[in-house]
């Protein structure tokens, strides 16, 4: 926890807060990013629009951050690339599955009360234990 800072986590998550209640309020749409990023090429919903909108909202957002900030922290570079491509991989391959991701369900859904996405977020955060458990202390990466 080095590099937690409290100010800006909360003003990170009153934006996440106010950007996915006006996703709901203005279009009635939850603001999970898996479901926005991959129906964005999902040229049938022909709603594909506001969708990149917001994907370009979440890019201006993080860079217009790290420019005022500069660099928070270092970026680590000792991690294998295949084991990075791989995670990403079956992070997305697990949102699909999950009918949606940590900000759909953990962020929207236990907002709603949905039992379906409490209980999608509680296995997110104990296979999220489980798999840092596994690298670091079984395989051995990140130590």
């Amino acid at each position: 926890m080095e590099n937690f800072t409290p100010l800006t986590a909360i003003i990170g998550g009153l934006f996440i807060g106010l950007s996915a209640t006006m996703l709901m309020w203005f279009s009635g749409r939850i603001a999970g990013i898996s479901g926005i990023f991959f129906g964005a090429f999902d040229g049938a919903k022909h709603d594909t629009a506001w969708r990149w909108w917001f994907i370009v909202g979440l890019l201006i957002g993080a860079g217009s951050y790290l420019w005022a900030t500069g660099p928070v922290y270092a970026p680590r570079t000792d991690f294998p690339v295949i084991l990075v491509a791989l995670a990403g991989i079956i992070v997305g391959v697990g949102t699909q599955l999950g009918s949606g991701c940590t900000s759909g369900h953990g962020v929207c859904g236990i907002a709603r009360f949905s039992r379906r996405s409490i209980l999608a977020t509680i296995t997110f955060m104990i296979t999220g234990i489980a798999t840092t458990y596994m690298v670091r202390h079984i395989v051995g990466v990140g130590l």
